[in-house]
């Protein structure tokens, strides 16, 4: 089975708030097997426009991360995160 990843770069603009959608998004996580790679951290911007976050999270197939993104649990937290945040963020099928 192939892998799935999100690949998020976002822009906090509240950082208390922003621990609220980590806690919130994190059953949603779990129940799909997300398997971060990369959470923020250092970065080098090398073209484009950057963002101050980068995330990437694996997942056992595409379809998991799909359907972790459209689950009930992560939609409660992307409210959170998209009231908080500036975000662009794909899922992308892995080789």
């Amino acid at each position: 089975m192939v892998k799935g990843y999100w690949i998020a770069r976002v822009d906090v603009r509240d950082l208390e708030r922003y621990k609220d959608y980590v806690a919130a998004a994190k059953p949603a996580f779990e129940r799909y097997g997300a398997n971060f790679l990369a959470r923020g951290g250092a970065f080098t911007p090398l073209e484009g426009q950057a963002r101050s976050r980068n995330v990437v999270i694996e997942f056992p197939s595409l379809q998991h991360a799909v359907d972790c993104y459209n689950s009930p649990e992560y939609q409660i937290a992307a409210k959170i995160r998209q009231e908080v945040a500036d975000a662009e963020m794909v899922v992308v099928e892995g080789v």
